[in-house]
């Protein structure tokens, strides 16, 4: 099955939080939901962006319920915050998309001391995922959609004793260690919510090269070299529109038939229709029970599911 814009099924009544969600993937992917009449909460790191972004959005369609609030990755402060506001506003979340990321950047730390692909593309995340897990649960089929990368396969698991790379660090590294957490955080949670008998899933998605504003992203947190932004913008000119990138999540938040666990991504590893894909990894398990009491050690922040 081809699965398109045209087959999201009316989402009436959901309500979605897309981290990110200014631009790029996260953009595309707010655009699809609030097109099928979900109620869509854009969570991005700067306000006036998302603002038009979702002005954007209201324009092309002007029943479109969208709202905006401000969430920065790089501060457990900033997520609790934001997660507070959504949890106030909003009895559930139906489909979180944990989307927002940066790629390939020099060195450097968040605002809590975090490794900065770390600390937002996983930590920030979990952070989040955590603070909004009452609302999750609250949802009658709740889905969690976690937006990892193929990039996951050139590295290992977060090392417990060393996870900001201390002393080890390279961009493209620290890149591949964030992402595989990603895919760790998305088996784990789905394992957790498994073991509690909910309803709720966890779902991966790779968008494959896609045309996006990563590297724009990722130069609010310190840029990229010179090395980075030439094979981000190679990338970007020989893959796919965002429009296309953003198709493995939407089908991963949205399909019917879909189940938790699953990763969706490119027929063709980096371009193509949105497929299911096998999830292949060895040594999961542990890298999944490792990667639980890093992040929770390191936020201070439990998953309670």
């Amino acid at each position: 099955m081809t699965y398109t814009l045209d087959s999201i099924p009316d989402l009436t009544g959901k309500i979605t939080v897309i981290t990110g969600a200014n631009a790029g993937l996260g953009f595309e992917t707010s655009l699809a939901l609030a097109a099928r009449g979900a109620h869509v909460i854009m969570a991005a790191r700067n306000h006036d962006k998302a603002s038009v972004a979702a002005q954007r959005i209201r324009t092309s369609t002007p029943n479109a319920s969208v709202e905006v609030v401000e969430l920065d990755l790089a501060s457990l402060a900033s997520v609790r915050a934001a997660a507070a506001r959504i949890s106030a506003d909003h009895a559930r979340v139906d489909i979180l998309v944990n989307n927002a990321g940066v790629m390939a950047l020099p060195e450097g730390r968040t605002t809590d001391g975090f490794e900065t692909q770390f600390g937002v593309n996983h930590l920030g995340h979990w952070a989040l995922t955590a603070h909004l897990m009452p609302a999750i649960l609250a949802s009658a089929a709740a889905r969690v959609v976690t937006v990892t990368s193929t990039a996951h396969h050139f590295a290992r698991a977060v090392n417990p004793t060393n996870p900001h790379l201390s002393g080890a660090y390279s961009p493209w590294k620290a890149y591949g260690q964030a992402k595989l957490a990603n895919y760790h955080f998305a088996l784990g949670l789905q394992r957790e919510f498994v073991q509690a008998g909910v309803s709720a899933m966890s779902l991966l998605a790779h968008p494959g090269a896609s045309n996006t504003e990563l590297g724009t992203h990722t130069a609010e947190y310190g840029g990229l070299g010179a090395l980075s932004t030439f094979l981000i913008s190679a990338a970007g000119r020989m893959g796919q529109s965002a429009e296309h990138g953003a198709m493995p999540q939407l089908r991963a938040a949205t399909d019917p038939a879909a189940t938790g666990g699953e990763f969706y991504a490119p027929r063709r590893v980096n371009t193509g229709v949105p497929v299911r894909r096998p999830v292949m990894r060895r040594g999961s398990s542990k890298a999944i029970t490792d990667l639980w009491l890093i992040s929770e050690r390191e936020t201070g922040i439990p998953m309670k599911v």
